[in-house]
């Protein structure tokens, strides 16, 4: 059998992939980004609480001591977490599911970069030769429909933007959360996942709530409105970000996010099969370059 860390990542893939397409019909259709992303915890957060509840009651857990250190990484994840999906949902209006997904994904080089700096994980020279590699694949992904060769004014577009925004903060997000896990006193990889995930989507919960109500009036009545898809995003949202928090308690954040990456064949299939949405030649190159990359940052770590 494969280590648990590389099952629940398979698993977080293939939940999140389905949460952001649940999430690009609601956006692109119903909600503001905003509102597609506060549909995600305010719809999960019951089904988290009431399966920690379940769990702690079964193995008759009781709950850690939450410190400063665990509040903190777990504030920087979740605030990063927000704003990182709000650019998500804003990409899909400005380029097709697979491509936005692919800026997305660029998180798995970034992620690397910032464990260096908020945990001191190095990485080898291999890893740098990655990260260069990446870089052409952005490139390629950062310019329009009609655009050839390299230009570094592409990355000045709208959707480029997003994409690199998106990564650089589910790359604080990712390396936050494992420092919260890690920072609990207990070695139940479950326990420390579900209370760090309740923690976690409570404050974002609250922060989107805040948020809503002063800048989007009348955006949380739409996500009510629209609570029959939203509600599956809650479920997958919560399966999704269980397997994620279970992975990282277990396993260094940049080899999660690179196993992760299995995402970029589901976000294809997605995009061509359920929205019936063209990739064009230039963007298939840049996701099979930006793979690449990927898998040599996988022998490199």
């Amino acid at each position: 059998m494969p280590d648990l860390w590389i099952i629940v990542t398979l698993l977080a893939a293939a939940f999140q992939t389905v949460r952001f397409m649940l999430q690009k019909v609601l956006a692109t259709a119903t909600l503001s980004p905003a509102g597609a992303t506060f549909s995600r915890f305010i719809y999960s957060a019951p089904f988290i609480a009431a399966l920690l509840a379940l769990y702690m009651t079964l193995t008759q857990a009781s709950l850690p001591a939450l410190g400063a250190r665990f509040w903190g990484f777990g504030l920087l994840g979740g605030t990063t977490q927000i704003l990182a999906t709000v650019c998500v949902v804003a990409l899909f209006k400005a380029r097709n599911f697979a491509v936005g997904i692919t800026f997305k994904k660029t998180e798995v080089i970034q992620t690397v970069l910032v464990g260096v700096l908020l945990l001191g994980e190095l990485v080898s020279w291999g890893g740098f030769a990655a990260i260069a590699l990446g870089l052409v694949g952005l490139l390629l992904l950062s310019g329009g429909k009609e655009a050839s060769g390299f230009r570094l004014s592409d990355l000045r577009n709208r959707a480029a933007g997003l994409g690199i925004a998106s990564g650089v903060l589910f790359a604080f997000s990712a390396v936050s959360y494992r420092g919260a896990t890690l920072s609990l006193a207990t070695d139940d990889p479950l326990l420390r996942a579900g209370v760090t995930l309740m923690a976690v989507v409570l404050m974002q919960t609250l922060i989107m709530a805040v948020w809503l109500y002063f800048r989007e009036s009348g955006e949380m009545a739409r996500v009510w409105r629209a609570r029959r898809v939203a509600l599956w995003i809650g479920l997958t949202s919560m399966g999704g970000s269980l397997c994620w928090f279970i992975a990282f308690t277990l396993q260094n954040a940049a080899y999660v996010k690179a196993l992760g990456q299995i995402e970029l064949i589901l976000s294809v299939l997605a995009s061509t099969l359920f929205f019936r949405e063209k990739i064009t030649a230039r963007e298939a190159c840049g996701i099979a370059v930006l793979v690449a990359s990927i898998l040599l940052l996988i022998l490199a770590i």
